[in-house]
């Protein structure tokens, strides 16, 4: 199994400890005036989300994680299982609401994500950056509240909910951030 010697730490390292896999997310290096130098290392695991604070000396190493990012396609969901197919071997996977989370509000039936895989088997997905989904339902506009900043809330094809201009009718098609669920901007058709 490859490893990660500690002048090989940067953000976005995965690596395993204990059993586990984590991402490396911050990462300080500390020379004090005496002695050797240190690495100050915050880790999340990828399976329970939970942080650890470790403190790594000059020369120690870490096991690389067998972590793979694929990218599937969302097929459909069933219950409280969504299922994921590799657009590279066709292979399905499911994934369930938790390890979804609020990312469900952003994709549609082909909707191509990035998805992470442990010892080949799916741990989370991330949507991509951007989206571009129909307004399924919001209050109609009034005549003349475009000079203003009034803002309203309508309710996209997914079932997601976004804040939005005044002046966005239903049927208009938005492009969605969905690391942060704002509205970036109406696409015209």
């Amino acid at each position: 199994m490859a490893s990660y010697n500690t002048s090989e730490f940067k953000k976005g390292l995965k690596v395993q400890i204990d059993g586990d896999p984590y991402i490396l997310f911050e990462c300080n290096f500390v020379k004090p005036g005496k002695g050797q130098a240190l690495y100050k290392c915050k880790l999340r695991n990828l399976l329970r989300g939970t942080v650890l604070d470790r403190t790594y000396k000059s020369g120690d190493s870490l096991d690389a994680a067998d972590i793979a990012t694929i990218d599937a396609q969302f097929l459909y969901k069933q219950g409280d299982m969504f299922v994921f197919m590799d657009n590279d071997t066709y292979e399905q996977y499911e994934l369930s609401k938790e390890q979804v989370d609020d990312s469900w509000k952003w994709f549609k039936e082909g909707t191509v994500c990035s998805m992470l895989l442990y010892n080949g088997n799916p741990i989370s997905m991330e949507p991509p950056n951007h989206m571009v989904l129909r307004v399924e339902y919001g209050e109609p506009s009034t005549r003349g509240n475009t000079a203003t900043n009034l803002t309203k809330s309508v309710k996209l094809e997914t079932g997601a909910e976004v804040i939005v201009p005044a002046f966005i009718d239903q049927g208009d098609l938005l492009k969605i951030d969905t690391r942060t669920g704002e509205y970036l901007e109406r696409v015209k058709e």
